[in-house]
This record gives C-alpha cells, sequence and structure tokens, in this order.
C-alpha cells in the first residue's frame, strides 16, 4: 500500500488525542481532513464533542470501523494505541503525526498487517495526492 492508496480508500479516520481546542494542530489538521470528505472520530477522554461528532475517550470505545488512527500523541504512548488499534480490529493504518516517532510501535503494527506511516502529517501528505 502507499499512502496515495490509503488516502483514496480510507473513509474514516480516529485521531487520538485530537482536542477541541482550534489553535491545536490536531484540531486545524482533522478540521481539514473532514472538510476534505473523511469522517472524523475524535478520541479524547477530556473531550465530548470536537467538529460536531462525538468523542469517545478510548479507541475500543469507538463502535464502529474506523480505517486510519491518527495518533496525536507522545511518542512514548503510541504502543497503547497500536495495542487498542489491534484489539478493535479493522484498523487498516496506524499514522504517526509530525515529531512523533516510535519505532517498537510501528513494528507491532507493521507484523500485524497494518500500514505505518511515521513523523508525517496527513494533511500535507492529503493536499499533496490530490490531481
Amino acid at each position: 500500500m502507499t499512502i496515495p492508496q490509503l488516502l483514496a480508500e480510507a473513509k474514516t479516520i480516529a485521531v487520538v488525542g485530537l482536542s477541541s481546542d482550534p489553535t491545536r494542530a490536531s484540531h486545524g489538521v482533522s478540521r481539514y481532513m473532514q472538510r476534505a470528505g473523511y469522517r472524523i472520530i475524535p478520541v479524547n477522554p477530556k473531550e465530548t464533542e470536537v467538529l460536531g461528532e462525538k468523542a469517545y475517550p478510548s479507541l475500543l470505545e469507538v463502535p464502529f470501523p474506523v480505517d486510519i488512527v491518527n495518533v496525536f500523541r507522545r511518542p512514548n504512548r503510541v504502543g497503547e494505541v497500536v495495542k487498542d488499534a489491534l484489539s478493535k480490529g479493522g484498523v487498516k493504518a496506524i499514522w504517526m503525526q509530525v515529531g512523533i516517532v516510535n519505532e517498537e510501535a510501528a513494528k507491532a503494527a507493521e507484523e500485524a498487517g497494518l500500514f505505518v506511516v511515521m513523523d508525517q502529517c496527513i494533511m500535507v501528505e492529503h493536499m499533496g495526492s490530490r490531481p
């Protein structure tokens, strides 16, 4: 799989660490992706709703399938996000935003068959993959 292929096929993105604060990168990036046609699912125990979507305290509590898990958490927290994504099932990709690198979590996700993107912005990649 390639990034453009992933972005073309995906419909639903769970954003772990999505904040309702419009000054946060997670908010701006997710707002862009939502306007580009993706369903954005906020995953943050401190939020109830972000960008008009119900927020869930954890990935495991999202009651429907997600294609991409977009991670806005510290690198040392990515392992638990990957673990939740694997337990949830149906996830196609783990996307770690710019500045987020966790080789061990990436390896675990790849070994389980997930596509992994590290240290890249999904919004920038989406802008670059449009015709």
